[in-house]
């Protein structure tokens, strides 16, 4: 891990100081920037996001880092999308609003609602148990139905992925994480859950 450089993507809207020290504690280089030209040539690139859909994808056309994402993806280097920045990769999202995301992936983001819930509590905070599919590499030497940490009240849905994702219940089962290619995905939080997204951080750093 120590050769490793990664570069968290600063585009105004994340918790930047809790991925920076889980990946210090890795023992990896990290740059918080928000230059396009140097993201484009980062080999690991994290796209972090807590708030608004609209605003964040607003930030990010503005910044012309969308541009910069695409760029590094079309080189073959590797982008993982953390909550709000999973989401961005879909194709849009009901929040405040229609809006076009990265389009990345064709799926859509919708809310929560008491309907598809359940009658649990919106947003979902707190450890949820993720179920994987076997032989997906980001979940590495962890055992499947462990706990991360969610915070969120819009979700990812699964139609169209089937293979390298991961599920979670509730009250409905939503999209937790995604690996297509080179692009990488959590809805949890892998900084805030311990052992387990440390040991899953390791192995998205792991791939190159």
């Amino acid at each position: 891990m120590k050769n490793k450089q990664v570069t968290i993507i600063d585009y105004g809207m994340g918790n930047l100081a809790s991925i920076k020290n889980a990946l210090v504690h890795l023992g990896t280089r990290v740059t918080i920037s928000d230059d396009p030209d140097f993201i484009s040539k980062s080999n690991f690139s994290i796209l972090p996001g807590v708030g608004s859909f609209k605003t964040a994808m607003n930030k990010i056309r503005e910044k012309k880092i969308d541009e910069a994402i695409f760029d590094l993806i079309k080189k073959g280097n590797y982008l993982l999308g953390i909550c709000l920045g999973m989401q961005i990769l879909g194709k849009s999202s009901t929040e405040d609003g229609y809006t076009e995301g990265l389009g990345l992936v064709e799926n859509e983001v919708i809310k929560f609602e008491k309907s598809n819930t359940y009658g649990n509590k919106i947003p979902h905070i707190g450890f949820n148990s993720v179920n994987f599919d076997s032989g997906n590499k980001l979940f590495k030497d962890l055992n499947n139905n462990l706990d991360f940490y969610f915070v969120h009240s819009y979700f990812m849905q699964t139609k169209g992925l089937k293979k390298n994702i991961s599920t979670t219940n509730y009250g409905i089962d939503f999209l937790s994480s995604f690996n297509i290619e080179n692009i990488f995905a959590t809805q949890f939080h892998p900084e805030k859950s311990q052992k387990n997204g440390l040991m899953l951080l390791k192995n998205f750093l792991n791939f190159l």
